[in-house]
């Protein structure tokens, strides 16, 4: 339905506030588009939000056809979600990935896999984001541009960096901080100059979320990531304006339906305010961040897998009156699997009904105003902003993450999450309420359950591919790497080099730790090529 009336014909104004705007409403909200973002980064545009749904299963061929398939049903943009050992900076031949490659999101970890994952995918015309890890997604998307002749300046999408968090509740790098924060650092600059379009700092802060974190919480863990990676780049010598306009954050979304609306809000303000006070930004593009969303997985339930359907549209709903410049669902299967081509069906439909059908882009910010939504979004602002200083004030958050604080503040919240849904404070229908015998649960289920097995054939096919390489070529790209790590030198073109010559992400990650002084393999299984070629 694209209208700016009411099916009774009741005109709608694309966006509404007072009618004289005086200081206060300027320094509070702002109309969308304008400082402090309150509202909105971008004036009316009559358009929704980019449509995906996290994809990635088996090998990359597969998961192409998974993305085609997508389009084909109207998705506007690409998320891609790498396995377990990809997510890890672990090849699938590795000992401890055989049992999983393929099983949680698709193995890639050379660039032949990223070529099968895109082919035929308009790299300059479609939305491109990775949860695998960035420097590598990066490094293959700016070659595969090149290889197809497409300005690498042209390219959308995000790459997310995690230096703070991922060891202690995500997918681990086994890397030391400071070079997970230097690899992190080196794809932002990178992107700032060779990929100005592309959002090389995209701040996840939903996957540390899913540890039982609520609303403030997570939004204060993001900024102060967000803040040292800030400050760290401009040690470095950039300039504020050139790295902040691709600065965007990928958060949560629970079924707390108005403080999520509130969160968002509140996080757009901050950030704005954050950029031009603290850190100077003059480009109003580096005060307007970009907010993207993923609906909670922990939110869903494996009993009774067809309520998370409702739960999926609930949040959509709750976003797209929050105005999110892009969303992706849990679908009905999260707790189970990776999502099945039924349930991306019914997530991207899910999007596209509230989009087409309610209405809900005629107006921009439709709580805008209100009582109850402008003291619960300054409420939530404040909390956000006091959890910060606390953290802060606690000494530099890089020591923090090396002396295990962060590791147990999660510890502390999965906890707290667990024992509120086993005491009925949290509510889940179908769980806790409302629960239904086994033999009577089977809605959906058989599907649900169906399971991905793990690729062996690929496994065996990297000692081929291994074998085959230019073996002078790629260990000179080795040495040409271990030189640059122990250097200030930005680590992107030998990264770039590295991959050319067939290097696998393993390997790479591998010597990355090498140089950094740490064990090749932080597992103790491979010993690094350059042993033998000192």
């Amino acid at each position: 339905m694209e209208t700016n009336s009411t099916r009774s014909g009741i005109e709608l104004s694309p966006v509404y506030g007072p009618t004289e705007p005086d200081d206060h409403y300027r320094d509070r909200f702002g109309d969308p588009g304008e400082y402090p973002f309150t509202r909105g980064t971008r004036a009316y545009t009559g358009r929704g939000w980019i449509q995906r749904e996290l994809s990635g299963e088996g090998d990359a061929r597969r998961s192409n056809e998974q993305f085609k398939y997508l389009m084909d049903l109207g998705q506007t943009g690409l998320d891609v979600i790498g396995d377990s050992p990809t997510m890890s900076l672990m090849d699938p031949d590795h000992p401890l990935a055989r049992y999983t490659v393929g099983t949680q999101g698709v193995s890639l970890c050379r660039h032949d896999d990223y070529r099968e994952l895109l082919d035929g995918i308009p790299l300059d015309q479609m939305s491109i984001s990775s949860s695998s890890p960035s420097m590598f997604m990066v490094a293959s998307l700016f070659l595969l541009a090149k290889e197809r002749g497409v300005d690498p300046g042209l390219l959308r999408g995000s790459v997310i960096e995690w230096p703070f968090y991922s060891e202690h509740c995500s997918y681990a790098y086994k890397m030391p901080f400071d070079l997970h924060l230097r690899m992190s650092c080196d794809v932002i600059e990178f992107c700032s100059e060779e990929m100005p379009r592309y959002h090389g700092f995209l701040e996840d802060t939903y996957f540390f979320s899913e540890a039982g974190l609520n609303a403030v919480e997570e939004a204060a863990l993001g900024f102060v990531e967000i803040r040292h990676i800030t400050r760290t780049l401009l040690k470095r010598g950039l300039d504020i304006d050139s790295f902040a306009p691709r600065i965007a954050i990928l958060t949560n979304c629970s079924m707390d339906f108005y403080e999520e609306i509130a969160k968002i809000r509140a996080m757009r303000r901050i950030f704005a305010r954050m950029m031009k006070d603290e850190f100077g930004a003059r480009d109003p593009r580096s005060q307007a961040v970009n907010i993207a969303v993923h609906t909670s997985g922990l939110s869903l339930t494996t009993e009774q897998p067809a309520n998370n359907i409702v739960r999926g549209a609930v949040q959509t709903v709750a976003l797209g009156l929050a105005g999110v410049s892009a969303l992706e669902i849990s679908t009905f299967d999260e707790g189970y699997r990776t999502p099945s081509k039924e349930a991306h069906l019914v997530g991207l439909r899910t999007q596209q009904v509230v989009d087409l059908e309610t209405n809900i882009n005629s107006v921009q910010d439709p709580f805008g105003g209100s009582w109850f939504m402008e003291s619960l979004t300054d409420d939530v602002e404040a909390r956000i902003l006091a959890m910060v200083e606390d953290i802060e004030s606690r000494g530099d958050p890089a020591e923090l993450v090396s002396s295990g604080f962060f590791k147990q503040f999660f510890h502390g919240t999965m906890g707290r999450y667990h024992h509120q849904v086993h005491d009925g404070e949290v509510t889940k229908v179908g769980m806790n309420v409302h629960q239904m015998p086994a033999e009577e649960d089977t809605l959906l289920r058989d599907i649900s359950e169906e399971k991905i097995e793990p690729l062996f054939g690929r496994v065996e096919g990297m000692k081929e591919y291994r074998a085959g390489r230019d073996q002078q070529r790629l260990f000179a790209s080795f040495r040409r790497l271990h030189d640059v790590i122990q250097s200030d030198e930005n680590m992107m073109a030998a990264v770039i080099e590295c991959t050319q010559a067939g290097a696998t992400m393993g390997e790479i990650a591998g010597i990355m730790r090498e140089a950094w002084g740490t064990p090749y393999d932080p597992y103790g299984y491979l010993e690094s090529p350059l042993v033998d070629r000192s």
